[in-house]
């Protein structure tokens, strides 16, 4: 099932998200200083591509730079994507086909907020922390 999820997200959601966020993370790798805003624009993009049957958690020993990084990533962009996840989530939960896709665009809030110390992994792995 994740798989044909996966494919009809890919198509009609995921290519559109990733590349926006590869695109974003170009940006941020040709400015310099905001390399790892870039870097975790691509992860997003990776996310963003294929998210049924994977999750985001904590990075272990993110500190206080992933912290300080995201407040900045907050303001300029993090939320605006978050708002458009939101806006696009619930618009696809108004058809019953669309309730799936709009569910993984919820899933991509918390990464579109926050990206600096998280990382994705398989949905079945367990995470010991």
């Amino acid at each position: 099932m994740r798989l044909v999820l996966n494919i009809i997200w890919l198509i009609f959601c995921g290519i559109w998200l990733a590349l926006g966020y590869a695109l974003a993370a170009l940006v941020c790798f040709i400015l310099i200083i905001t390399i790892p805003f870039g870097i975790a624009a691509l992860r997003m993009a990776n996310f963003a591509l294929w998210p049924f049957g994977r999750r985001l958690v904590d990075r272990p020993g993110a500190g206080d730079a992933s912290l300080i990084g995201n407040v900045i990533w907050i303001v300029f962009a993090g939320w605006w994507l978050a708002l458009g996840h939101l806006t696009t989530g619930v618009v696809l939960c108004l058809t019953i086909i669309g309730i799936p896709l709009g569910l993984a665009n919820f899933k991509l809030i918390p990464v579109s907020l926050m990206p600096l110390g998280k990382e994705i992994v398989d949905a079945d792995d367990r995470v010991f922390v």
